[in-house]
């Protein structure tokens, strides 16, 4: 074992939402004067976690409880096979992700990295073997432990969908608004995600008018808005040049060292050779239907 479609918005919804994101109530600047985000780097309380090789690589945010996933794996895989029509696609693969860690997943077009990765945080359902994410076994789970899993874990998609008429700050505080949060509390929160992201400037411009590169930022500011424990990006890098491609992974590392667990699909060894120079990660690589361990020649 290896370890380490847009829902519908009711009548009036926009109006009410831009309401809530932009009236300024001196009742709620007092309440947030002072406040630190809870998902920026240097914010955290350190509470220990073991990351990639059994090294500590950083802190859990402020206000979890201690103990609640230090030492366990957040994501295992046992023995775990998926299949398309008849036709195997992984085959007994088991792997563990370690809080903390840091792991690329690479292999060829069509070998299951996209399937993997949703095997993770429950969008597929296994053939066969078992996968546990937080203790709790994935198959089986209720709309609520499933809509916990959700929150837990943030995923960055390939095609990095967005609501087109939404601006994009309206885009990445979506997850709030569904997990019924205030969100008029959350609008400092809000602005200093969109100033770590680089996208200050563009937090009213429509998904359609941004670039590549802003458009993978803002799928990565949506998220981490309710600040997961993992964090998964497929090909996060794969639409953007170099110059793009170290800024994203410059902000997953920021993210890992603040005791995230990351895990990104990529093709791209040059952007994980650049990687093992900023922070301890392990290559996981996809052959023949397995999961196997890369070895330093990456």
């Amino acid at each position: 074992m290896l370890s380490s479609a847009p829902s519908r918005r009711p009548a009036g919804g926009r109006v009410v939402f831009q309401r809530i994101i932009w009236v300024r109530v001196r009742r709620r600047k007092r309440q947030s004067a002072g406040r630190r985000s809870p998902w920026l780097p240097g914010n955290r309380a350190p509470i220990e976690t073991a990351g990639p090789l059994g090294q500590n690589t950083g802190a859990k945010y402020r206000g979890a409880k201690p103990g609640r996933i230090q030492g366990a794996a957040v994501i295992e895989l046992e023995n775990v096979g998926y299949n398309y029509g008849g036709g195997e696609l992984l085959d007994a693969v088991s792997v563990q992700l370690a809080p903390g860690s840091f792991h690329f997943l690479t292999g060829p077009s069509g070998a299951g990295k996209t399937t993997l990765l949703k095997l993770c945080y429950g969008a597929l359902t296994p053939t066969s073997g078992r996968v546990r994410a937080f203790n709790m076994d994935v198959h089986g789970l209720d709309r609520d432990q499933m809509a916990y899993l959700r929150r837990r874990v943030g995923v960055v998609h390939q095609d990095c969908r967005f609501l087109d008429h939404l601006p994009v700050i309206e885009n990445i505080a979506l997850p709030l608004l569904v997990s019924g949060r205030e969100l008029g509390h959350e609008e400092a929160n809000l602005h200093e995600l969109l100033n770590w992201v680089g996208l200050s400037e563009r937090a009213h411009a429509l998904p359609p008018e941004l670039s590549g590169g802003e458009r993978q930022r803002a799928a990565l500011a949506r998220s981490v808005i309710l600040s997961p424990d993992v964090i998964i990006a497929d090909e996060p890098t794969g639409n953007v040049d170099w110059e793009m491609s170290q800024r994203l992974l410059q902000l997953l590392v920021e993210l890992n060292r603040m005791g995230k667990t990351i895990l990104v699909a990529t093709h791209d060894l040059s952007l994980i050779r650049a990687a093992k120079n900023q922070v301890q990660a392990r290559v996981l690589r996809i052959s023949n239907r397995q999961l196997q361990l890369a070895g330093a020649d990456l």
